[in-house]
C-alpha cells in the first residue's frame, strides 16, 4: 500500500426532503383535511477515525464525498426518513483543515472520535403543518433545506513515542529494522526511506512505537530533496534519536545540518528531548572514530552515544534511554500507567 498523509475532499450534506400536500380522501369521511407529512432530514458529513488505516491513500481515488437527500414527506401523516449520512473514515492522527490551511479545526487523536464537517439539510413542512383555525385546507408545503457544502483539507501526523532524524544514509531505517519487526527498505544510497515508516519497539517489557521519517538535507525547508514535509510525522513524538554517521566528513557540521532545518521547520522540535548518537561505529577506524565523537560533543554539548545497528552495539542503552524520557514525560503530564493484568 503507498503512503499518503495529505488529501483534498469536497463534502456535501443532503438536501432535506420536500413536504408533502395531501389531503385525507377515504370512504365515509365527509371532512378529511391535510394529512401531507414533513420531509426527512439530509445525510450529514462525518469524519470518523478508526484503527485500521494508517496512511490517506483511499482519499487519492475518491475526493467527492455527499450525503443522501432526506426521503419526501408523505400522505397519511407519514414523514420521511433521514438521508443516510456520508462517512469518511481516516487514521489516528489525521488533522482536518479548511481551505486557508492555517490552523485545525479537528485533530483526530483516538479510535472512535467523530466529527461533523457538514450539518444536513432539515425537511421541509407538509401542509398538515400549516392547518390553523381559519385555514383548515392548506395546499402548500415547504421544500427541504438545501445542504452545507465546504472543501477540506486532510494532513496526516503519526502517533508515535519517537522519533528518528538524521541525514540520509545515517543507518535509521536499518536501526528501525534491528529494533522492531518494520521492514524498511536499506540501500546504500541516499534518500532509500520515501515516505514515513513506523515500528513497535520492545524493551524491558515494555513496548512504544518508533517513527523513521526520510533523511534530511541542506536546505530541505526550501524543498531541496524530498523537502521538510515528512517532519510532521515527530511533531508528536516525546523524544527524538538523531543518529549521526560516523563514516561521514565531520559529525559536528551533519548534527547542525539536521538542527538548522529542525529549527527552520519550527512546530516545537528544537524543544523536545534529543538523544545524540554517532551510528555505524563498527566500520571506521578507532583514531578516525574518536575525533568523530570530539566533533559531534562540541556541536550538541555533551557526549554522544555509540550505535552500530549491525553489531547491535549500545542498542539496548539507546532503547532504555528512550524509555526513560518517554516514562519521565508521561509522569510530568500526570499519565498514569495500567497495572498489569494478574489471573
Amino acid at each position: 500500500m503507498h503512503f499518503l498523509d495529505q488529501a483534498r475532499v469536497f463534502v456535501r450534506s443532503g438536501d432535506g426532503g420536500a413536504g408533502c400536500v395531501s389531503f385525507r380522501s377515504e370512504k365515509f369521511i365527509e371532512f378529511g383535511g391535510p394529512d401531507g407529512g414533513d420531509g426527512g432530514r439530509g445525510g450529514d458529513v462525518i469524519v470518523e477515525c478508526v484503527s485500521d488505516l494508517n496512511t490517506l491513500i483511499d482519499f487519492r481515488y475518491q475526493q467527492h464525498f455527499k450525503g443522501k437527500t432526506g426521503m419526501h414527506g408523505m400522505g397519511k401523516n407519514r414523514a420521511g426518513g433521514k438521508g443516510p449520512p456520508a462517512i469518511l473514515k481516516v487514521p489516528v492522527g489525521t488533522q482536518l483543515f479548511d481551505e486557508d490551511q492555517e490552523e485545525p479545526f479537528a485533530d483526530l487523536t483516538e479510535v472512535g472520535q467523530t466529527v461533523r464537517v457538514c450539518r444536513g439539510g432539515n425537511g421541509g413542512f407538509g401542509n398538515a403543518y400549516f392547518k390553523t383555525s381559519t385555514n383548515q385546507a392548506p395546499r402548500r408545503a415547504n421544500p427541504g433545506e438545501v445542504g452545507e457544502e465546504r472543501t477540506l483539507f486532510l494532513r496526516l501526523k503519526l502517533i508515535a513515542d519517537a522519533g528518528l532524524v538524521g541525514l540520509p544514509n545515517a543507518g535509521k531505517s536499518t536501526f528501525l529494522s534491528v529494533v522492531s519487526a518494520a521492514k524498511p527498505k536499506i540501500g546504500a544510497y541516499p534518500f532509500t526511506t520515501l515516505h514515513p515508516q513506523l515500528g513497535v519497539v520492545a524493551i524491558d517489557g515494555r513496548e512504544f512505537v518508533m517513527a523513521d521519517i526520510p533523511g534530511l538535507i541542506e536546505g530541505a525547508h526550501e524543498g531541496i530533496g524530498l523537502g521538510d514535509r515528512f517532519l510532521g510525522h515527530v511533531e508528536r513524538c516525546r523524544v527524538i534519536l538523531h543518529l549521526v554517521d560516523a563514516t561521514g566528513e565531520h559529525a559536528g557540521k551533519d548534527y547542525k545540518t539536521v538542527r538548522t532545518e529542525l529549527n527552520a521547520y519550527g512546530g516545537g522540535l528544537t524543544d523536545k528531548r534529543e538523544i545524540v548518537a554517532l551510528s555505524k561505529i563498527d566500520v571506521v577506524e578507532p583514531d578516525h572514530l574518536k575525533k568523530q565523537v570530539e566533533r559531534l560533543r562540541r556541536a550538541c554539548g555533551h557526549t554522544p552515544m555509540r550505535l552500530s545497528s549491525a553489531t547491535r552495539t549500545n542498542v539496548t542503552e539507546a532503547l532504555r534511554a528512550i524509555t526513560g524520557i518517554i516514562d519521565a514525560d508521561k509522569v510530568a503530564e500526570g499519565i498514569a500507567e495500567a497495572p498489569a493484568w494478574q489471573p
